[in-house]
C-alpha cells in the first residue's frame, strides 16, 4: 500500500505562484509513473501533469503549459507541481496520484492506483 500526501496549497492571488509537494510513503514511489489532477465546484475530476518514474518525460494538460511544471525527486520520495500566474479557474482541490503499471494513458484517473487526499488551492481574483 502506498500512501501519498499533499501539502503546498493555499489561498493566492491571481499571477501568484503556489508549489505544491506529494509526498509518499514507499521508496518504491521511484518506479511510479506520477500525476496531478484538479477537481474544481461541481466539475469533474481532469488531468493537470504527469511524470515518468524516472522524471525523463512529462506531460501537461493544455490549461497548465507554460505556467505549471511538475518535477520528482526519488531521492526524497516526493512529486512537485510549481504553479505560477494562477488564475481564479485554477482554483481546485488538487489530487496527486501513482500508477503502479504504466499502460499510457497519464491522462486519465482511471490509469492510477493510489491517490492523496488532496489540497486545497484557492486563487482570488
Amino acid at each position: 500500500q502506498v500512501q501519498l500526501v499533499e501539502s503546498g496549497g493555499g489561498l493566492v492571488q491571481a499571477g501568484g505562484s503556489l508549489r505544491l509537494s506529494c509526498a509518499a510513503s514507499a521508496r518504491i514511489l521511484s518506479t511510479y509513473c506520477m500525476g496531478w489532477f484538479r477537481q474544481g465546484p461541481g466539475k469533474e475530476r481532469e488531468f493537470v501533469a504527469a511524470i515518468s518514474w524516472s522524471g525523463g518525460n512529462t506531460y501537461h494538460a493544455e490549461s497548465a503549459k507554460g505556467r505549471f511544471t511538475i518535477s520528482r525527486d526519488n531521492a526524497k520520495n516526493t512529486v512537485y507541481l510549481q504553479m505560477n500566474n494562477l488564475k481564479p479557474e485554477d482554483t481546485a482541490v488538487y489530487y496527486c496520484a501513482a500508477d503502479l503499471n504504466y499502460r499510457g494513458l497519464y491522462y486519465s484517473r482511471y490509469e492510477y492506483d493510489f491517490w492523496g487526499q488532496g489540497t486545497q488551492v484557492t486563487v482570488s481574483s
